[in-house]
């Protein structure tokens, strides 16, 4: 369904005057996005049309499938999301804001479909997969249910609702007070007839909403803990605990977290605020009114993660039933939570199975997955099909901030195989490993060669393996359709994106529409050739679409400098220094060669700009300080201090061909400045962090003018742009 979200960047056209700007170009919105918002908090997979969505804590919604493809919502209210579900197969996502906004976003319209706000504090919410009802449950025990009608595309509230009070009095119970909907979960196979209702005290009815009955009832209060099984605790795997007495009459357990434990909906697991799992037979036996079920110890067994008093509650349950034909006797359930309280941070995974009743239930394999950050969710990925009884085939951790790991399925259903080796997901443009810099976008000429060959090499790069599990497994998310204007080999590279990280490396993909291409990658080390400090965090770039020229400065202070190259060639490699200079010849392959280091100040680069044509490369240092390098001949021209006795970094530099330069300076200045050697070759102005612009000769590096200009009041500047002289006659 995301196969009609992207079209072609194409430059739109506003009526507007020569060098003017139009006011729909000020309309400035997201038109792109790659990589995992750092401030993801849950999940939701479409096993469908295998799509992977991503909510987050400003409202924001990722929605990831195959092929590179991503897509961002943005709803109206930056409020996290406390629900995330897919309508299966049916291209639409449904959330559910904290301010109680029931959203319903259009993945084929790429924007929100229609919000209702809810009367009161939403609790639960769960989908009746294969139809648009949803079921609601929220904070006073009120459990509704809604439609999303497609023809009028809006949320129908429809007239059946179920209070605590009548699902309790139909199951010959009582509550003391309202009770807040915790969980609520349709039953397997039953098409939602029959749903599982869990309130916050503890107590869980599996409700038929056909005929408004309880048919069954478990709940704390009511279990017999002198025969009671406790396993899985730090103990090992299969061993047992001796049951204790205790007297459960007044006492309630909260519930945190719930999930189904086998394919049918015959088991139930349930996590607790104190620490405790236990699994719940939710067989339909049927009671009489007024008697309650759950007393006999075969309804119920309980999983402990740790025999410490004080441990952490069950944040998250999830099950994955095991592959074969017996997947209803066991699986593993997937655990955060009930640890001792201050003990590393871990997903814990239990390898459970039963031969007949819950009563023969065993655990027979525990692992603990360590996390690379605090935990924010995860989902199980089943395999291809929209099958309930699939395996997993992937599973998905998610921490803060904004990183997602992958373990891969196959070894989840061998506990014998070593899980604690997680993947990062791989994102098209890396940002946190490795850590992103700096990064710019380029114009390529449309009308040249350059486009032709930069797309020769995307190609080659669009031809590699597409990414597979550690086990060999496929990637799971294979959802979406990229745009075919992306695979037209008559349209060249017209635009590139250029990133710089800290590990020196520099990555270039093809912009020319959003759904992004590598075209190479550049690691930051010359092959064959030592230089110092030349893998060193990048911290400037500039691309000169002209020459096609590269320039890419680091916090070591150096400037490298890359041209394309369009075939396999043997080229001069120079190393230039301050004192001295080297020449090297090296192999070059079809793609971006590094032609020359600068190294000539001991100081980190703050900005590069190429200037007349590409012909100079003129760089500012963090020292204060400026260097002009030439092209032609691979060397340094000058190196200056902007302003003498002061070290602001130099931020910005900008040279204009100016005729009547010296009238605008003296204007500037009040005050008779030098004149330029050559007004053919301009003038610099570079802007410093203190807000001072310095002006200076481009061709010997004198300053023009005996003082800066600069703002009255003490001020940090961020960026200098020079705009056109327009022709007002």
């Amino acid at each position: 369904m995301l196969g009609k979200i992207f079209h072609p960047m194409a430059p739109a056209k506003h009526n507007a005057q020569p060098g003017g700007m139009a006011s729909t170009e000020l309309d400035v919105r997201i038109g792109l996005h790659y990589g995992i918002p750092s401030t993801s908090s849950i999940m939701a997979f479409d096993p469908i049309q295998r799509l992977l969505a991503i909510g987050t804590l400003d409202g924001r919604i990722k929605v990831i499938g195959g092929d590179n493809i991503e897509g961002l919502f943005i709803s109206p209210k930056q409020s996290p999301h406390k629900c995330l579900e897919f309508l299966h197969n049916e291209g639409y996502l449904i959330s559910v804001s904290n301010e109680n906004d029931i959203e319903v976003w259009d993945l084929e319209l790429r924007r929100m479909a229609y919000s209702l706000q809810w009367d009161a504090n939403i609790t639960a919410f769960s989908i009746i997969q294969g139809t648009y009802f949803m079921y609601i449950g929220d904070e006073h025990g009120l459990m509704s249910v809604v439609k999303y009608d497609t023809e009028e595309r809006m949320l129908l509230r429809l007239p059946y609702h179920t209070t605590a009070n009548a699902v309790t009095e139909a199951a010959g119970i009582s509550l003391s007070c309202h009770q807040p909907i915790v969980g609520i979960l349709p039953q397997p196979h039953t098409y939602g007839n029959k749903v599982l209702i869990a309130y916050e005290n503890g107590l869980i009815i599996l409700w038929d909403v056909s005929v408004n009955r309880a048919v069954v009832v478990r709940g704390y209060t009511s279990l017999q803990l002198k025969d009671e099984k406790i396993i899985g605790s730090s103990t090992e795997a299969g061993d047992e605990i001796p049951g204790y007495s205790s007297d459960p009459e007044h006492e309630e357990k909260v519930i945190c977290s719930l999930c189904w434990a086998s394919t049918c909906g015959s088991i139930l697991a349930v996590g607790y605020i104190d620490g405790d799992i236990l699994l719940w037979n939710m067989s339909s036996s049927q009671p009489a009114k007024g008697q309650q079920t759950g007393v006999s110890s075969n309804n119920v067994v309980k999983l402990q993660l740790s025999s410490a008093d004080r441990r952490l509650p069950i944040i998250v349950l999830h099950w994955s039933p095991s592959s074969g034909p017996h997947n209803n006797r066991g699986g593993q359930l997937f655990i955060y939570g009930g640890a001792e309280i201050g003990s590393e941070e871990v997903l814990t995974v239990l390898s459970i199975e039963w031969s007949s009743g819950i009563e023969t239930l065993k655990c027979i394999a525990r692992v603990d997955l360590s996390l690379n950050g605090s935990f924010a969710d995860m989902i199980l990925i089943p395999n291809a099909g929209a099958s309930e009884n699939n395996p997993t085939a992937a599973l998905f951790i998610l921490t803060n901030p904004g990183q997602l790991h992958v373990y891969d399925g196959a070894n989840l259903s061998n506990v014998t195989l070593e899980l604690e080796k997680a993947q990062q997901f791989p994102v098209l443009v890396p940002i946190i490993d490795p850590s992103m810099t700096i990064s710019k976008i380029s114009l390529v000429p449309s009308d040249g060669n350059h486009c032709k060959a930069l797309l020769v090499i995307a190609s080659s790069m669009k031809n590699g393996v597409a990414p597979t599990l550690y086990a060999g497994s496929k990637w799971p998310l294979t959802g979406g359709v990229p745009s075919p204007l992306s695979f037209d080999e008559n349209i060249g590279v017209e635009r590139i994106y250029i990133a710089g990280y800290r590990d020196g490396s520099i990555r270039i993909w093809d912009a020319t529409y959003p759904v992004l291409s590598p075209v190479s990658v550049l690691e930051g080390e010359v092959p064959g050739i030592n230089v110092a400090g030349i893998s060193a965090a990048v911290s400037a770039l500039d691309f000169c679409s002209i020459t096609m020229s590269l320039a890419v400065g680091n916090e070591c202070g150096l400037v490298r400098v890359y041209k394309l190259c369009r075939s396999s060639d043997e080229r001069s490699f120079h190393s230039v220094s301050a004192t001295e200079r080297e020449v090297h010849t090296m192999a070059c392959r079809e793609g971006f060669c590094c032609i020359a280091v600068f190294s000539v100040m001991n100081s980190p680069v703050r900005t590069l700009q190429f200037v007349n044509s590409g012909a100079k490369l003129t760089a500012g240092f963090e020292c204060g300080q400026v260097a002009m390098f030439d092209m032609g001949s691979l060397s340094a021209v000058f190196q200056t201090d902007c302003v003498p006795g002061s070290s602001s970094p130099v931020i910005s530099v900008a040279m204009k061909v100016l005729k009547q330069i010296s009238s605008i300076v003296n204007s500037l200045e009040h005050q008779q400045p030098k004149n330029p050697s050559n007004s053919a070759e301009g003038v610099l102005f570079i802007l410093t962090r203190n807000a001072h612009v310095v002006v200076i000769d481009s061709v010997t590096g004198n300053r023009i003018g005996s003082q800066p200009f600069h703002p009255k009041n003490e001020t940090t500047a961020i960026s200098m742009y020079m705009a056109p002289v327009l022709d007002l006659k």
